[in-house]
């Protein structure tokens, strides 16, 4: 019988988004699959800077399959720069356990750029995930555009998260037969709104933040940051929310003073939780009705929370910017897209989710979330290892 095909997966750190998907490939894909790991970011607790708090996710992000951390040299580890993930043993550690094929996930930093060479030397082929994408900032420069294309031309295929994502590939010359579509997806079995623990628990939120009378509740949960616009959003709930609307901020970051004493000067509903963990998210999300992402910064290539938000029932208010938003929220169908740099277009569309039957959409959310799930994301997987297998049989 032939062996299943071992694939290495080469990834910054072990995060809350990737590690169930690694145990769900464990347990459900006959391929051979381990993970190494260039930082301890995540099972150890350190500080994150946009959260202005130390940080060690609470859920299980080692067990169910094969992975080894490999020591990082870097005198500031991390993915912030260059050098932060610098891992002189991962060449020969890869050797030794000898993958057909290689799984990174970016390459912006010394030891991915290593894999990739080593990889093109060895004639072992290279699988390339991210979630990149032009939306709001147009082509780059020539020159990078350029240099892009001749290192995507190292990788044999390439799993595309999304449609903005899939453009930024074909715009960088990678050709279609080298896409195959792999979803971005989170653990359904932690945001599962069945879960009858849940939703006691959020009725007990509600009442301690005296949110029982609230008709229509919006959730930001996430940094902090000018870049997320949380304050803009605050500025359009305060015009044009009904009385009986309230919004909860969940989280921490540089723009919580700011939040707080605009909050202060307003009658509307505002409500603050502190960071979250991911085992407390889905009783977050599951208080409140609007999930709102509104984002301009060119970094929120996807957005993992508009996901988890949607399993948990919620319609997701997000900005043109944000990379999801054009296979999960459709404009009046699953949610609103409102533009990043409107502040008007901002309110309207806050308006309209305010004052809408939310049901429907929320009945259309789930539906299309519902093909978003680590099923579909393996199956994507499994596709581009079989046209690797194909191309490897014919040449």
């Amino acid at each position: 019988m032939k062996r299943p095909r071992k694939l290495a997966v080469v990834l910054s750190h072990p995060t809350q988004y990737y590690s169930p998907w690694f145990r769900w490939l464990a347990a459900h894909a006959d391929i051979s699959l381990r993970v190494f790991y260039l930082w301890d970011f995540g099972i150890t607790r350190q500080r994150d800077p946009q959260f202005e708090t130390p940080i060690q996710w609470d859920v299980d992000l080692l067990s169910g399959y094969e992975w080894e951390l490999v020591p990082n040299s870097a005198r500031d580890p991390g993915t912030h720069h260059f050098s932060g993930l610098t891992n002189p043993t991962l060449l020969n550690r890869l050797a030794k356990w000898g993958p057909d094929v290689i799984l990174i996930f970016g390459y912006k930093w010394w030891s991915l750029l290593r894999v990739i060479g080593y990889a093109r030397f060895r004639g072992i082929p290279l699988l390339f995930r991210g979630d990149s994408h032009f939306l709001g900032r147009g082509q780059p420069s020539w020159f990078k555009r350029a240099a892009l294309r001749l290192l995507y031309a190292q990788f044999s295929a390439f799993l595309v998260v999304g449609s903005a994502n899939g453009d930024y590939f074909r715009t960088l010359g990678v050709p279609e037969k080298k896409l195959t579509f792999c979803p971005h997806s989170v653990d359904a079995n932690l945001f599962n709104p069945t879960v009858s623990d849940y939703a006691r628990r959020a009725a007990q939120l509600r009442v301690s933040l005296n949110l029982q009378q609230a008709r229509c509740v919006v959730l930001f949960a996430g940094k902090f940051t000018a870049a997320k616009q949380p304050c803009e959003l605050l500025e359009a709930f305060i015009a044009v929310a009904p009385p009986d609307a309230a919004i909860v901020f969940v989280g921490d970051g540089p723009e919580r003073e700011k939040l707080q004493r605009r909050s202060a000067e307003s009658t509307a509903q505002v409500r603050f939780l502190p960071f979250a963990n991911q085992s407390e998210m889905p009783v977050r999300y599951m208080l409140a009705d609007i999930f709102a992402l509104p984002s301009r910064g060119h970094y929120e290539t996807w957005g993992l929370a508009v996901n988890e938000a949607m399993h948990m029932g919620l319609v997701p208010l997000v900005s043109d910017r944000v990379g999801c938003q054009r296979d999960l929220v459709e404009p009046d169908v699953t949610g609103w897209v409102f533009q990043s740099d409107n502040p008007d277009d901002l309110r309207d569309k806050l308006r309209s989710a305010l004052t809408v039957d939310i049901e429907p959409l929320r009945q259309r959310s789930a539906q299309r979330i519902a093909g978003y799930t680590y099923a579909q994301s393996t199956a994507g997987l499994l596709r581009a290892l079989r046209l690797l297998g194909e191309e490897t049989a014919l040449a």
